[in-house]
């Protein structure tokens, strides 16, 4: 089954219409111009705010999402350079995404008991893949933390709502052209990250890397989220399997990747602190 989505045929008239909004408001300013930027694009904030609403607890408003996104919207249409040969929609969504994450970040919405929760699943993974050279496998995974599989898979569960790391976002460029931190990204840091460039593009190499050696299944599901842009439903339809089942995959391939980020990370942050001393 081909698993990837037919293109959407631009409408040339519509096109034609936006590239003259564009330069209306990037020519001169125009505030019409802009709001009817603003408009165009809102499906676009909708349809990332409801992709990102899936590992939501009930609590969370979508609506609350929907109006974070859309100052990450403002902020990319004021930001937009025409001649950067990117798609708008490229750009924006990278913005969009870390406005909504910045609002979460700021509620701080997940419990302290399960952020360390998540951290520990991180850093077990890491260090049961370094050792065996092999992802781990459930079994191993509870047996290092001295609990039954039943209940690793409830430390799963509950880690859900610490998987919103964008793999979109680390791959991406950041605010004004700048590729972003991969740190800031992985432990929610405000403070500025001393990679630099090279060392920010071997870590996105990493990242690449290390999906390659997610299992299949965990694998299949980081492509058709994130690269094929599927819901974890039709992920689910395309697998086989239920909804909760892709959720619970998509969740433990995000544990492995930030346990193993995040280490690679913090080994280039320590020999900075070396080389500077």
């Amino acid at each position: 089954m081909n698993t990837k989505k037919t293109a959407r045929k631009k409408n040339p008239e519509k096109e034609k219409i936006l590239q003259e909004l564009w330069r209306e408001y990037k020519d001169n300013g125009d505030r019409k111009a802009k709001e009817k930027l603003i408009l165009n694009y809102l499906p676009l904030v909708k349809y990332i705010a409801g992709r990102m609403a899936v590992n939501m607890p009930s609590h969370i408003d979508s609506d609350d999402l929907i109006s974070s996104g859309v100052i990450g919207l403002v902020k990319a249409i004021e930001r937009y350079d025409l001649e950067c040969g990117t798609q708008f929609e490229t750009y924006a969504t990278t913005r969009v995404k870390g406005s909504i994450l910045d609002e979460l970040r700021s509620l701080d919405w997940v419990p302290r008991s399960v952020r360390g929760k998540a951290k520990t699943l991180q850093k077990v993974y890491a260090a049961l893949e370094e050792e065996l050279g092999r992802p781990a496998t459930d079994e191993e995974v509870a047996a290092h933390l001295q609990i039954s599989e039943s209940e690793l898979q409830e430390w799963i569960a509950y880690a859900t709502p610490t998987t919103l790391v964008s793999l979109n976002a680390v791959l991406n460029s950041g605010d004004d052209d700048k590729p972003l931190q991969v740190i800031d990204t992985l432990e929610d840091s405000k403070n500025k990250s001393p990679l630099s460039n090279t060392e920010q593009k071997e870590l996105q190499g990493f990242l690449a890397d290390s999906i390659n050696d997610l299992s299949t299944q965990e694998k299949m599901v980081v492509v058709l989220y994130y690269y094929e842009g599927l819901m974890l439903k039709e992920i689910g339809e395309i697998l086989g399997v239920s909804e909760s089942r892709v959720s619970q995959v998509h969740t433990k391939a995000m544990l492995r990747l930030k346990g193993k980020l995040s280490q690679r990370t913090k080994d280039y942050i320590e020999d900075y602190i070396e080389v500077s001393q």
